[in-house]
């Protein structure tokens, strides 16, 4: 398996020409590296003006790795190629290394770029990339990888030290500026103030991308440049003071996973892309293997998606049963600057809360208070100057007893640790039990197979008054801020909760009924597209040059988009028989309207140009009708060769892989007709540009239609 690393920008607060000549001092050998034995000067070339500087280099590192497997190779020392390419005029050095030794077991390449920052010329930036592909090696393949792992990431770390130790050897030298390069042409008068107005003009050059990546040439180039432009904030790059400023301490190769798993989504992902604290959520639930973290964050992705749950603050209010009788709500924080949130389970009627509002009303709560911790978190980082990215939980058990285990209740409490474990990795920091009386271990007992094992190692639990002593609470929440109902000084605004009235109670049938609201209170439906059997819909329009439109979200698979107009009207609706395929369909139905022995042409024809849609796309338009009659859209299978452009799979191939069927597709869709006078011509006159689906797309773009009044977004 290829081992790749990418770095995120480092920014040094010095021009590029110091940083060079920092960075020259480094050769032939560099008593801060020992590994770094020597290096021999093979090929160097100059251009007549001097810009340009090529100097390709022979380097002899020592590697510490067990005598055994020194013998077993026959060797002491590995010998690397490094290739380094200046160009004073742009003012960019691009390093290019791979070993020579071992070649042909061993593929190690790395590609390391310094430049002038974007947005400040007196400073430069440092980005590289590596790649490491052992495909044998005596049987110790797993072993010579561990080893180069291990010792590529503590090059890392000391590269930016060891430029900036000769810069501070420049400085006691008397040495703290390095004129730009100038042409030949200009004298020697003009050359300061010539210079940085040149120099200026093409800091802006972009660089070009080469491909170069590597192992221990990390040791030779130290992290300070960037191998193509960087816009300076965190949407384009991440940047290595960002990083830990807001992200916190994270090692080389988690700082490398997160980079690789963003840019990922940057490039494949059409939806809304994660904020890089939730990138890093569930990198760090999965213990940073890429992989499994894009896998349960792309269902995580479509989950929220069909939920509308980026939305759910601003769009959902708690009922006001919840609101009286839920005893839980956020107060203050805990030592550590993380959001603290209160909950007096044992004073909460859970059994009243499930009979008067149902299972969905409790989930949809519990989320906008996850939602709401997500938005605390941000706050508290700008508020404290570090990064924090969970919360903790307070949950008193004082009153718990056995009405507390009513089935329904538990089977609601379990769904909903089900559904915040997959979908809120790592934001709980903490959780404190208070108070735990007898018949908790039954509860234990029920709950704890549902709680990830890295989430049961943040529980504390203090029986009785326990949490009062040495170990307690005050370790952890300051004094001021504990709750008065904990013998504490603060006043707590959380509800008392206590019993829910019989008469708000609802009957199985409201409660279902609702249920069902909660979660399709939305203008979307839900279809599946299976191959040889599309999702149609049909649509009567009485009054020409009326306006359909529609707004739809591809959840799985490819597919084409059809619309085709017949003057005479499809037989009733059939439903597919999913027999055939041998696949349930929940969430979804399919119907097609279009007869088998219709000819097109004859009985029914096409008024816009198919258009393919990929997954993960959103798309909405409009179609000015010409006639009247009926309308047919038409949703269809597209089948497409996998895309081998890119080392990493796109969204569709991961999506695809969790199925149970390559050869089904889901859409989610709107649709509506309007009067030619109602339509402005806009996507922003259509109900549909409001809808949660259509707003996650980060990226739109237009392209219009064989019709010239169609026009699509994605």
């Amino acid at each position: 398996m290829v081992q790749k690393y990418q770095s995120p920008v480092r920014v040094y607060k010095h021009p590029f020409e110091l940083i060079m000549a920092a960075y020259e001092r480094r050769f032939p050998t560099c008593p801060l590296i020992p590994m770094f034995v020597d290096s021999d000067t093979v090929n160097e070339f100059k251009s007549e003006d001097g810009a340009i500087h090529v100097i390709e280099r022979r380097c002899k590192l020592y590697i510490d790795a067990p005598r055994l497997l020194k013998k077993i190779a026959g060797v002491d020392y590995v010998y690397f190629v490094q290739k380094n390419s200046l160009n004073s005029r742009e003012r960019t050095l691009h390093i290019e290394a791979h070993n020579e030794t071992f070649s042909n077991r061993v593929i190690i390449n790395e590609h390391c770029c310094y430049s002038v920052h974007p947005e400040n010329e007196d400073w430069t930036c440092f980005e590289q990339s590596a790649s490491l592909d052992i495909k044998s090696f005596f049987g110790f393949e797993s072993t010579v990888e561990k080893i180069a792992m291990k010792q590529y990431t503590s090059n890392i770390k000391k590269g930016k030290e060891i430029i900036e130790y000769y810069l501070r050897q420049l400085e006691e030298e008397g040495i703290t500026f390095v004129p730009r390069w100038t042409p030949p042409s200009l004298g020697p008068a003009s050359e300061t103030v010539s210079s940085s107005k040149s120099q200026a003009a093409s800091s802006a050059v972009v660089v070009p991308d080469t491909g170069l990546e590597g192992l221990s040439s990390e040791a030779l180039s130290s992290p300070s440049g960037v191998s193509e432009p960087m816009v300076g904030t965190p949407d384009d790059k991440l940047d290595a003071d960002y990083i830990k400023r807001y992200l916190g301490d994270l090692t080389p190769l988690q700082e490398s996973c997160l980079i690789r798993l963003r840019q990922w989504l940057q490039e494949t992902h059409k939806g809304k892309i994660p904020k890089d604290e939730h990138i890093l959520r569930f990198l760090r639930a999965r213990d940073f293997n890429i992989d499994k973290a894009r896998e349960i964050m792309c269902q995580s992705l479509t989950w929220r998606k069909q939920h509308q749950v980026d939305y759910i603050l601003d769009t959902w209010t708690p009922p006001q049963v919840l609101q009286d009788y839920y005893a839980g709500g956020w107060h203050h924080h805990d030592k550590d600057g993380r959001p603290l949130y209160v909950l007096r389970l044992g004073q909460m009627d859970t059994k009243g809360l499930v009979r008067a509002l149902g299972e969905e009303a409790l989930l949809r709560y519990v989320l906008s208070i996850n939602e709401e911790g997500l938005r605390r978190c941000e706050e508290n980082t700008k508020v404290f100057g570090r990064p924090i990215s969970s919360w903790t939980c307070l949950v008193d058990l004082e009153g718990l007893n056995m009405r507390h285990l009513w089935r329904p209740g538990v089977k609601a409490l379990l769904r909903i640790i089900e559904v915040v474990e997959a979908n809120y990795p790592e934001t709980l920091g903490r959780l404190l039990i208070l108070r735990a009386p007898r018949v908790f271990p039954v509860l234990w007992t029920l709950v704890s197979p549902f709680i990830d094992d890295n989430t049961r190692r943040k529980f504390l639990i203090y029986a009785g008054n326990d949490y009062q002593g040495p170990g307690g609470l005050l370790d952890y929440i300051d004094k001021e801020i504990i709750p008065d109902f904990l013998s504490g000084e603060c006043m707590c605004e959380v509800p008392e909760g206590g019993l829910v009235p019989k008469s708000l109670y609802r009957t199985a049938e409201e409660l279902e009924n609702e249920d069902l609201k909660l979660w399709t209170e939305t203008i979307y439906q839900s279809a599946s597209v299976f191959k040889g059997a599309p999702h149609e819909i049909l649509i009567q329009i009485v009054d020409a040059s009326s306006v359909i439109t529609w707004d739809f979200d591809v959840c799985k698979g490819d597919i084409v988009f059809n619309i085709y107009h017949s003057k005479r009207s499809p037989q009733p609706p059939k439903k597919d028989s999913l027999g055939a395929h041998s696949i349930a369909s929940p969430g979804g139905n399919n119907v097609q309207l279009i007869d088998r022995v219709w000819q097109l042409g004859r009985d029914y024809s096409m008024v816009e140009s198919p258009l393919i849609c990929k997954e993960g796309e959103s798309v909405q338009g409009s179609h000015v009708t010409r006639w009247p009659g009926f309308y047919i859209l038409q949703w269809k299978f597209h089948s497409m060769p996998a895309c081998a452009a890119t080392n990493l799979p796109r969204v569709d191939d991961v999506l695809a892989s969790l199925q149970v069927s390559s050869h089904k597709c889901k859409v989610m869709y709107y649709t509506e007709v309007i009067g030619s006078e109602d339509f402005r011509g806009s996507m922003t006159s259509l109900e549909s540009s409001h809808s949660g689906f259509s707003q996650l797309s980060a990226a739109t773009t237009s392209s219009s239609q064989s019709h010239s009044s169609s026009m699509i977004s994605r």
